[in-house]
C-alpha cells in the first residue's frame, strides 16, 4: 500500500520552503545584484501585493507600507503553501534523491508558469524574469520535497 500525504506536513513543508527559498533569493541579491537588497524586496513586494491591491501599488514607493507588506507575505506564503502540497503529492511515493529531482523539476516548472504564464494577467512580474528568480525557485521545489520528507517522517 502508497503512503497518504501527510496534510500538516505538506503544509509546513510549503511554509519552510517559502522561507527558505526567500533566504536564498535574499544571499543571491545580496552577492549578485546591481541593486540594494531592500530595494530589490521592496519591488517584489510590490509586484507581488498587486495581485490583489492592483495597479495602484506598482510605482516605485519612498518607503515600504506596511499594508503591502502585510498582503505580499499573505500571498507569498498563501502561494508556498499550496505549491508545498502539490510537491507533496508528486513525492509523497518517492525516495529522497528522486524527490529532490522533482522538487527541482516542479521548481523549473513553476518559474515557467509564473513568470511567463501568469503575466498574461499580471504583466508586471517580467521585470523579475532571470537567473536568481529561477534559482529562488528551483530551491523552493527541492526544499518543499525535503521538507515534507522531514516533517513526515519519511
Amino acid at each position: 500500500m502508497y503512503p497518504a500525504v501527510k496534510w500538516p506536513a505538506a503544509i509546513w513543508a510549503g511554509i519552510a520552503a517559502g522561507i527558505l527559498a526567500t533566504l536564498a533569493q535574499l544571499l543571491m541579491w545580496l552577492l549578485f545584484a546591481e541593486a540594494p537588497v531592500g530595494t530589490l524586496l521592496l519591488r517584489d513586494a510590490r509586484l507581488t501585493a498587486a495581485i490583489v491591491l492592483g495597479r495602484d501599488v506598482l510605482p516605485p514607493a519612498a518607503t515600504s507600507s506596511a499594508g503591502v507588506m502585510l498582503i505580499a507575505t499573505v500571498i507569498h506564503f498563501g502561494l508556498s503553501i499550496g505549491y508545498g502540497v502539490i510537491v507533496a503529492m508528486m513525492t509523497v511515493r518517492t525516495g529522497a534523491g528522486v524527490a529532490a529531482l522533482i522538487g527541482a523539476l516542479f521548481g523549473m516548472a513553476l518559474y515557467v508558469v509564473n513568470l511567463y504564464g501568469f503575466t498574461a494577467i499580471f504583466p508586471w512580474f517580467a521585470e523579475v524574469r532571470g537567473w536568481i528568480t529561477l534559482v529562488t525557485h528551483i530551491v523552493f521545489g527541492v526544499a518543499a520535497a525535503a521538507a515534507y520528507r522531514v516533517f513526515a517522517g519519511l
